[in-house]
């Protein structure tokens, strides 16, 4: 992959994820019986790739598995997605990425990750993809892999003029380092509520506050409301709402990262900002009401 044509980089995540559905998630001490459960690569960083990927955009994944079962699977899953996966560094001690999805009968989940090789992510990883970056390239960074390795994927493609996204997801304190590298943020509500203290309540309302807060740090915030849409606030006073597309709920289950996927890639094929929320808020909708035994 060469940077002369427009592209996806993404750095991050790779999880091997088990999907578990019952009639509930269990609470605190309950054991609830399951109704069903399958396998699914992903990982919000490969999530994303692939969802990049599926537009059309020449994509990259730059990220680290081990050399077990899992980390085979998510590597060839990326191969039979047409994401170039020649900079995904394969370990030879701990374990690949993993979490356990637990989803209910309304669509909704709760989660848990082991980062596993996801950490182990630095510099060295970003020096032996220096090929990929280029002023045409759009950097897609999440939250499941250190600060210091997004920090330093970040500064590689500002050098080289290209755009970063930062999926600031799960939440946490950002350090200045990596937040002066961020072209735009994109957050959901808890996210959003997490990094700026407003209540967001999946309002459209509250989103624009969140995003207006955001805005005064970064050159764009979006902030997904769930089945209410998005807002966005740019820092030179542009604002959007734009309502969900009203479909029938499936899941919830990654649309989140369907949305930033495609964002990155309209945004690297020339899309203009308003016009690439547009398009990401479409595709999450088509996500969320399709059976996932046929996405992926």
């Amino acid at each position: 992959m060469t940077t002369a044509s427009p592209s996806v980089i993404v750095f991050g995540s790779l999880h091997y994820d088990i999907m578990v559905h019952g009639p509930a998630r269990p609470r605190k001490g309950e054991t609830v019986t399951g109704e069903s459960w399958h396998p699914k690569c992903g990982g919000k960083g490969g999530n994303q790739a692939v969802s990049s990927a599926k537009t059309g955009i020449r994509t990259a994944m730059i990220g680290a598995v081990a050399d077990d079962a899992f980390g085979r699977a998510l590597v060839e899953n990326l191969d039979r997605q047409g994401v170039d996966h020649q900079f995904v560094k394969v370990g030879d001690s701990g374990g690949s990425g993993m979490s356990v999805a637990i989803f209910d009968r309304e669509g909704d989940y709760g989660a848990v990750i082991v980062s596993g090789s996801n950490l182990t992510l630095g510099q060295s990883d970003v020096d032996r993809a220096a090929e990929l970056f280029g002023e045409q390239s759009v950097l897609v960074l999440q939250n499941e892999v250190p600060d210091a390795a997004n920090v330093a994927a970040a500064k590689a493609m500002k050098s080289a003029g290209g755009r970063v996204i930062l999926n600031a997801a799960p939440a946490r304190d950002l350090p200045p380092a990596l937040s002066e590298l961020v072209d735009v943020i994109v957050v959901n509500a808890i996210e959003a509520e997490q990094l700026t203290d407003v209540a967001v309540f999946d309002s459209l309302a509250g989103a624009l506050d969140a995003a207006r807060l955001l805005a005064k740090t970064y050159p764009a915030a979006v902030v997904t409301a769930g089945g209410e849409g998005l807002a966005c606030a740019t820092k030179p006073g542009q604002e959007f709402l734009i309502e969900a597309i009203k479909v029938k709920l499936v899941s919830t289950h990654g649309a989140g990262d369907e949305f930033t996927g495609v964002l990155a890639a309209e945004i690297a094929g020339g899309t203009g900002l308003e016009g690439a929320l547009h398009a990401a808020n479409h595709a999450a909708a088509v996500l969320v009401s399709t059976p996932r035994e046929t996405v992926r």
